[in-house]
């Protein structure tokens, strides 16, 4: 097993193609997105009935880079982008992997 860090990602599926790209631009090898519903700051979101088209539906978004510092750079790039006009939150948690090769670039 190697260490390494996992990024989370959970904000509206409006700006999830933006994100990603943030991600991979980032240094990520990829990511996995699903539907996210909860209540937080700006009330409840529900991933079963997310209105009109997905619109005012949440996504969680995760992805495993080989470091911190990487997985640091891509949320505040993140945050920096999109927090300021859409909900978000994004956090950084230590994993253990077992093909580290598959994580770096």
């Amino acid at each position: 097993m190697y260490d390494a860090t996992k990024l989370v990602i959970i904000t509206e599926r409006t700006i999830l193609d933006g994100v990603t790209a943030l991600i991979e631009q980032g240094g990520a090898t990829g990511y996995t997105h699903v539907d996210a519903g909860g209540k937080g700051s700006r009330g409840k979101r529900s991933a079963s009935r997310p209105g009109i088209s997905g619109v005012m539906s949440n996504v969680k978004i995760e992805s495993i880079v080989a470091d911190r510092k990487t997985a640091e750079e891509i949320i505040t790039a993140v945050a920096t982008k999109y927090f300021q006009h859409y909900s978000g939150i994004a956090y950084v948690e230590p994993v253990e992997i077992l093909r580290r090769h598959k994580f770096e670039v």
